[in-house]
């Protein structure tokens, strides 16, 4: 998908896939900035290629590798499961009328 179109916009502008570049900086964020590792749980065992717009992040699982979608909700701390796969991400994101879907 990447190939195609390097991310998806959804509802209101929101990054629901981010660009490649964008997918590479933020994942870097989240596993060097040291005031992350002080206040959240690890994130390497995720993979974020997208937000809400609001702060919440969606990840890819890698460990153990599976093809289920997560949210990372940066409030809480919490990652929870909200699509099988990015096909099943895409559809509920893209279709549920507002950047808080997943609620």
């Amino acid at each position: 998908m990447l190939l195609e179109c390097n991310g998806v916009l959804g509802h209101s502008a929101v990054d629901t896939v981010w660009s490649v570049e964008q997918i590479v900086e933020q994942n870097l964020l989240f596993r060097t900035d040291s005031s992350f590792a002080q206040l959240y749980m690890p994130f390497d065992a995720l993979l974020f290629f997208g937000d809400n717009g609001g702060g919440d992040q969606f990840a890819f699982v890698q460990t153990p590798q599976r093809p289920d979608v997560f949210v990372w909700e940066h409030e809480t701390d919490s990652r929870r499961w909200v699509a099988g796969d990015l096909r099943d991400y895409l559809g509920r994101s893209l279709a549920e009328g507002g950047d808080d879907w997943y609620q």
